[in-house]
């Protein structure tokens, strides 16, 4: 009998404001949108049913049609959302609304941040290569060997450090599940973890999954420094760990060595754990990237995580690892067993070959990023934005308050609907929504011609009031 979907289209909660007569028309897994408010209803208006045909021996075809009618009844019933406590507060992520909602407007898609085009060949041949030479069951749990070892060989060339390929790399579906293997792995429920708002909204679900106490350090523009003194006062003897991003995500910010250098220090004294996100490693414009763990005294005490997908745009892949010394590596593998096990096995084999690519990639992706931001860059600039520097990602902030809307969801709705450019709403990157009312994230990872296409758009339409 074909299922009955529970929830109805009209009764939907919708952000932004839409009529839910816009929404009617989408697929139902589309329509779970943005929900501005816990749903903390989920707890109450539990229906269960009791097995009445179990309690009747003999049972008429009346009954049974009588029965049938009751029970189709029961199913078109709507029931509540349901949903743990500890992910109450959550919703349907920004990234698959936005997405959404560019399908239905047709709009030009510079929020979510994944490529319009695709990743070199050498990778993709390689991929095909290792499928059919029958590498297609599950891989050793935490890594195939060969890709163990080419993280090893990148990881010593950026940093100088030298890991154990065995004992301390752990490979992930994705740098969200190696967010996810660290903080179940090593955080207890009650520890305080320090965050930089805005941060990648992974963050704060999975501590709050692993039932951490998150504390807020709020980057405020232009710069994004770290405010020391803040930092400082936020850490406490039941402090366990500080979650760091660089290149950041969403403000394109570097964290210097200055920042880096006094942040390890307060870590050393205060004996604290760092958990520090490189996936935008190889997409720093203006100065080279730093990694935590090569400073004095830090890798004892840190877990580095990265990934495939934003340096060799293949991220539909999720492939990703965390690297960590034996006795942090071994609560993250712990996590990762029980998460997914394994990751996918061709697909490992080809990332070990994108890994060991020549240093001329690099330096390749890095000039085609920087000519694809200069295009958004003064794009927004010549529109009306005041746009913040972007040091490292494919993401830049504006202030969008030149152009008259109430705040970064209206803005956001404005220039979907309106104009035909999605960009991401920032205040979904805070864990005080006010913060980020004022700034919107434009990604620039698309080729020059939609670049160019969506400025021509917002040049046309979106008028400074």
């Amino acid at each position: 009998m074909q299922s009955q979907c529970p929830w109805t289209p009209c009764k939907m909660i919708t952000p932004l404001s839409f009529k839910p007569s816009t929404l009617s028309t989408f697929p139902f897994s589309k329509q779970l949108l943005l929900h501005k408010k816990s749903i903390s209803s989920t707890r109450r208006g539990i229906v269960s049913y009791p097995s009445l045909m179990a309690s009747s021996p003999s049972v008429s075809t009346t009954q049974k049609d009588a029965f049938s009618t009751q029970n189709d009844s029961t199913r078109n019933t709507q029931q509540p959302l349901q949903v743990a406590k500890r992910l109450e507060k959550f919703k349907t992520t920004i990234f698959t609304q936005m997405s959404s909602l560019a399908i239905k407007y047709g709009a030009i898609n510079l929020g979510q941040g994944f490529p319009n085009f695709d990743g070199p060949e050498f990778v993709k041949e390689a991929a095909i290569q290792a499928i059919k030479d029958g590498k297609n069951q599950y891989a050793r749990g935490y890594g195939v060997p060969d890709f163990n070892s080419a993280i090893a060989e990148r990881f010593k060339k950026d940093t100088g450090l030298v890991v154990d390929p065995d004992k301390e790399i752990t490979v992930t579906s994705g740098c969200t599940e190696a967010i996810a293997a660290t903080m179940l792995g090593l955080i207890n429920p009650g520890d305080e973890v320090i965050l930089f708002a805005p941060f990648y909204d992974s963050y704060e679900a999975t501590l709050s999954m692993a039932g951490a106490k998150i504390k807020g350090i709020t980057l405020r523009p232009p710069a994004f420094s770290v405010p020391i003194d803040e930092l400082k006062s936020a850490i406490t003897k039941n402090t366990r760990a500080i979650l760091i991003n660089t290149p950041h995500n969403p403000t394109g910010k570097m964290f210097t060595r200055e920042e880096l250098s006094t942040i390890a220090s307060l870590c050393i004294e205060n004996d604290v754990l760092v958990f520090t996100d490189e996936v935008y490693d190889k997409l720093a414009f203006e100065t080279d990237h730093i990694s935590m763990a090569s400073l004095p005294g830090m890798y004892e005490r840190t877990v580095t995580l990265n990934s495939l997908g934003k340096t060799f745009s293949l991220t539909g892949w999720k492939i990703g690892w965390a690297i960590a010394p034996p006795h942090l590596t071994w609560g993250v593998r712990q996590a990762h067993s029980f998460l997914t096990f394994a990751t996918s096995t061709p697909m490992q084999w080809a990332a070990a070959v994108a890994l060991r690519a020549p240093e001329s990639y690099y330096v390749e992706l890095k000039r085609d990023y920087m000519a694809k931001k200069e295009i958004l860059v003064e794009g927004l600039k010549a529109v009306g934005f005041k746009v913040f520097p972007s040091s490292g990602t494919y993401f830049v902030v504006v202030d969008h308050t030149p152009f008259g809307l109430e705040n970064d969801i209206a803005f956001c709705e404005y220039l979907i609907k309106e104009v035909g450019v999605v960009a991401i709403p920032t205040s979904v990157f805070y864990l005080n929504p006010e913060d980020g009312k004022n700034l919107v994230r434009f990604t620039f990872c698309k080729d020059e011609e939609t670049l160019k296409a969506a400025v021509e758009r917002m040049k046309e339409k979106l008028k400074r009031k």
